[in-house]
């Protein structure tokens, strides 16, 4: 490496963490920010053959390790745990963005093959981003971010399905024989054995050796990823599909979760080249023809994807404002989206120009889905009106789904899941009278045929609370854990507290919190429980621990700790 290119290596690293800090101010996503830097440097720098070829193969690495971390989480039994609202939802909004999508194209002036390539990008999301966003406001446990997550795993398979479809049409390039094909194919068979050999029998033993010096092990993935990415390219299925294999030799082994914990940083920044190399591509001067295009693809995918998703889970019975929330976070493309489209440039079935036109798509989508997703409950006060239209269409399908009118309840419980259940019965089996509530259908449908009381409806309607016997009740639950509550009208906690106050409830209320539910602020002074069911499981779990050896010692078990802080 010649001195001129470490020169302006070591440049460009400093002005990607610059625009990256300055990215990380307005909320936005690294890959926004490394676009923007790659096309800064192609305009400020000259295109020193040897510094583009760096780039060039820290990009190809980064590519190579990127699906080979998706191949280690790939797991096939996930399908039938996704549950049928992500693979329906998933499925969905594929299918329907992609025709939508290659519609929109060939109305635009792109050909054929062009569109379809474009449709296709366009049904990839961001998962880093969205779950990065859902984690940060500590929604990915709610309803709406279970949903996103299953339907982006989704969206995962598809695109391994993509890739490989994509390998397989680079079989019958142009310029390639009968011989090459049968190279190929033979080349796939025998991986395809290799595979199954070496998770069978050597992927285990392999791994635990190299995991006694934890430096090698994530020596020996990042070489395993980039060999078996060579081999790929060498056999002609191509460096990303063989990467994705490597992954899915090694997903099956007890340390998967370790080695995609220790690679992350690493593809974080080989993918910073990669983001480089697309920006680096886009020719300003030649893209401004591509605007009014890419201003249409944008509005489609912002404004279209979120309402694909809506419409789908209102048909499987889902409230609008659930549907519109896990919609938002489709509300862009993906970095796969730009990979696909840089595998067609190079299998010569697109040209530049069109991988420019997604960037900037990408570029526009990932920017303003950000604040989309962080201001998403906001977003769902402004259209409430129009949602509750929505709920209008479909009212009846399960707002009366396991109802009984009349009857008097002494505690109502919001909030069906694993401590709600656990609460639902424990009060049950005290005398208690209970009536569930929760948002989602498929648990209202499985626990109300089981003789659970249960209706299917949303704390944060205030239409749908002034409907509950709150009055006669001696007990609100919320069983739902919260974390930092804003006390507003789409907080949970917020809507339950004002809805009682109007519905002039005489009883006593109690919330779930994860950590420090702000006891003191002024908001929470009608609340009389606060519970905390980690704290207090630790707790009951010490007292019946220190009981035990109470009783094995021969003095008689204390259960008078367990019984008052749990």
């Amino acid at each position: 490496m010649s001195e001129i290119v470490f020169y302006e290596m070591a440049g460009l690293l400093l002005i990607a963490s610059a625009v990256g800090f300055l990215g990380a101010l307005l909320r936005q996503p690294v890959i926004v920010s490394f676009i923007a830097v790659g096309i800064l440097a192609a305009s400020l720098f000259e295109r020193n053959e040897e510094t583009v070829a760096q780039i060039d193969f820290l990009a190809e690495l980064g590519i190579a390790l990127l699906l080979f971390l998706v191949g280690l989480k790939l797991d096939w039994r996930l399908i039938r745990t996704l549950g049928g609202v992500s693979l329906a939802t998933g499925l969905g909004q594929v299918i329907f963005t992609a025709a939508i999508g290659f519609l929109i194209g060939i109305a635009l002036g792109l050909d054929t093959v062009t569109s379809l390539y474009v449709a296709v990008a366009l049904t990839f999301s961001s998962t880093i981003i969205v779950v990065k966003l859902l984690s940060d406001k500590r929604e990915l446990e709610t309803l709406h971010g279970r949903i996103a997550l299953g339907f982006l795993i989704v969206q995962d398979i598809v695109v391994v399905i993509a890739m490989v479809v994509l390998s397989t049409l680079g079989i019958g390039a142009e310029g390639a024989g009968l011989g090459d094909v049968v190279r190929v194919v033979a080349g796939m068979v025998g991986a395809l054995l290799t595979l199954v050999v070496f998770v069978r029998f050597a992927a285990e033993p392999l791994m635990e050796r190299f995991a006694r010096t934890p430096e090698l092990i994530v020596i020996f993935a990042m070489g395993w990823a980039a060999a078996a990415a060579a081999t790929g390219d060498f056999v002609g299925f191509g460096k990303e599909l063989g990467g994705l294999v490597a992954g899915v030799s090694l997903g099956s082994t007890s340390y998967r979760d370790m080695l995609s914990a220790r690679l992350a940083p690493m593809r974080d920044f080989l993918l910073l080249f990669f983001f480089l190399s697309i920006g680096s591509m886009l020719d300003l001067s030649t893209l401004s023809g591509d605007i009014g295009r890419a201003a249409a693809f944008s509005i489609f995918v912002l404004v279209g994807n979120p309402l694909i998703v809506l419409a789908i889970m209102a048909a499987m019975g889902y409230r609008a404002r659930t549907g519109f929330l896990a919609g938002l976070t489709v509300a862009q493309i993906s970095e796969f989206s730009l990979i696909f489209m840089a595998m067609g440039l190079s299998l010569g079935h697109v040209d530049e120009a069109a991988v420019g036109l997604v960037t900037l798509v990408g570029v526009v989508t990932i920017a303003l889905s950000v604040y989309m997703i962080t201001y998403s409950h906001q977003l769902a006060e402004i259209l409430g009106e129009a949602l509750r239209r929505v709920d209008g269409i479909r009212r009846g399908a399960f707002s009366e789904h396991g109802s009984e009118e009349g009857p008097v309840y002494d505690v109502i419980l919001f909030g069906l899941g694993r401590f709600g259940l656990q609460l639902y019965r424990r009060l049950e089996d005290e005398g208690y009278r209970v009536l569930a509530v929760d948002l989602d259908p498929r648990i209202v449908r499985g626990w109300s045929g089981r003789g659970i009381r249960v209706r299917y409806g949303d704390v944060t309607d205030h239409e749908f609370l002034s409907e509950l016997p709150m009055v006669s009740a001696r007990w609100v639950v919320l069983s739902v854990p919260t974390t930092a509550m804003r006390l507003t009208e789409a907080d949970p906690v917020g809507s339950l507290l004002s809805a009682l106050r109007e519905n002039k409830f005489q009883g006593r209320m109690a919330l779930t919190s994860r950590g420090d539910p702000g006891a003191d602020h002024p908001g929470l002074a009608s609340v009389d429980l606060v519970f905390h069911p980690f704290k207090d499981a630790a707790i009951a779990a010490v007292a019946a621990m220190t009981a035990a050896d109470e009783e094995r010692r021969g003095g008689e078990p204390s259960r008078t700790t367990a019984e008052t802080d749990a």
